[in-house]
């Protein structure tokens, strides 16, 4: 088998299974672990999986710019923003992290609400000052421009002295085993803050980002305790979140 049809061999388990193991690779194809280790690095180089401990995981989708995430899975992430608009009470403190569907989130929320929200998102804070009854709270830090969110150490502190009673993240990647991950290593800093100085963490997750893994691990499923996706998802896939302690909100 050449080497090209070898890799292709490896994306189509991963694709079937939702992750490969070396040893069971290595058995399969009658290679020797080294070759399947060089051939898990290759395709991990060029972004088509996300190596791991013994084997890999599909990769985030999410490593492409603000701006051209804002055009994906748009009908998804909208549902997905109004049903966790529902989550929200008057009079609650929120923190509201960036991203493209928590964007949404700050688009379709009650517009008589009465909450305190708190956001590292240039683009979310915007939305948030149509809002006459919204206080909003900007976290600042330095810009980090592929997502549009302030990262940092003045982030992280401005975040650790709030006690807010809902987290909603944005996120990269959700996977039963792994946790919360995401690309960039400040950014996972900013959101286990978030989740810290949350009572309750609602992560908003679509279709796509379920089963996948990025090189940063926020924190494990444990840590959460709603998700918020779209509806139509198979059973089993959500089985192994509820399983976990989850309560799923589908939109």
């Amino acid at each position: 088998m050449l080497a090209a049809e070898r890799r292709q061999y490896i994306l189509n388990r991963l694709h079937r299974d939702g992750k490969v193991v070396a040893v069971e690779l290595s058995a399969d194809l009658e290679l020797s672990e080294d070759t399947i280790r060089r051939d898990l690095r290759e395709l991990a180089a060029a972004g088509l999986l996300q190596r791991v401990h013994g084997g890999a995981l599909p990769a985030s989708p999410a490593t492409v710019p603000f701006s051209a995430r804002q055009q994906q899975s748009t009908a998804a992430k909208l549902a997905i923003a109004r049903a966790a608009a529902g989550l929200v009470r008057d009079g609650q403190v929120i923190i509201l992290d960036g991203g493209t569907t928590t964007l949404l989130v700050a688009q379709n929320l009650p517009p008589d609400l009465h909450a305190t929200i708190v956001t590292n998102s240039p683009p979310v804070a915007s939305a948030l000052a149509a809002y006459g009854a919204i206080e909003v709270i900007v976290v600042g830090g330095r810009l980090f421009k592929s997502s549009q969110v302030a990262i940092g150490a003045a982030a992280i502190e401005t975040i650790k002295q709030i006690r807010a009673d809902l987290c909603m993240l944005g996120v990269c990647s959700l996977h039963p085993e792994v946790g919360l991950s995401v690309p960039d290593s400040e950014e996972a800093y900013v959101k286990r803050a978030m989740i810290e100085s949350s009572a309750e963490v609602a992560a908003l997750v679509s279709a796509e980002k379920l089963g996948t893994a990025a090189p940063f691990v926020v924190a494990p499923i444990s840590a959460l305790t709603h998700l918020v996706t779209e509806t139509g998802l198979p059973e089993p896939v959500l089985d192994d979140y509820r399983r976990l302690g989850l309560t799923i909100v589908q939109g």
